[in-house]
C-alpha cells in the first residue's frame, strides 16, 4: 500500500509540473493576443526631469490569459519609478491565451512599454 501511494505522488508531481511549464511563441506555439493593456503612468518625478524611452519586460502569461511573472529586462528608469510603473502597468493586461496543439499554454514574451512626454 505504501508504494502504491508513492507512486501516485511522484505521478502528481510530473502532472503538476507538466502543467507548468512555459514555452517561447514559435513554430509549434501560436502568440497570445492582449486582450486589455493598461498604460504605464509617468511619475511626477520622471516628468520633471523629462525622461523618455522605453523599459522591456519578460512577461509570463498563464494559460489562462492572466500574467503570472513580470521582471524588467531593459531598464529605463530604477530611480524615479518609471520601471516599478511599467512592471505595475504590465500585471493588469489580460490575453487570449497562446496556444500550443490548439490548447492553451503558459509562454514567456517580451513587452515594451513606452513613455513619451507631449
Amino acid at each position: 500500500m505504501k508504494r502504491l501511494i508513492a507512486a501516485v505522488l511522484v505521478a502528481a508531481s510530473f502532472a503538476s509540473a507538466a502543467a507548468q511549464e512555459v514555452y517561447k511563441v514559435g513554430k509549434d506555439v501560436m502568440a497570445p493576443v492582449p486582450i486589455k493593456q493598461v498604460k504605464p503612468d509617468y511619475t511626477a518625478e520622471a516628468k520633471a526631469a523629462r525622461i523618455e524611452g522605453m523599459v522591456q519586460l519578460d512577461v509570463t502569461i498563464k494559460a489562462d490569459g492572466t500574467v503570472a511573472d513580470v521582471k524588467v529586462a531593459k531598464s529605463l528608469d530604477e530611480v524615479l519609478g518609471l520601471d516599478k510603473q511599467a512592471v505595475n502597468a504590465a500585471k493588469q493586461w489580460t490575453f487570449k491565451p497562446a496556444t500550443k496543439d490548439g490548447k492553451p499554454v503558459a509562454v514567456q514574451v517580451a513587452v515594451q512599454m513606452t513613455f513619451t512626454l507631449q
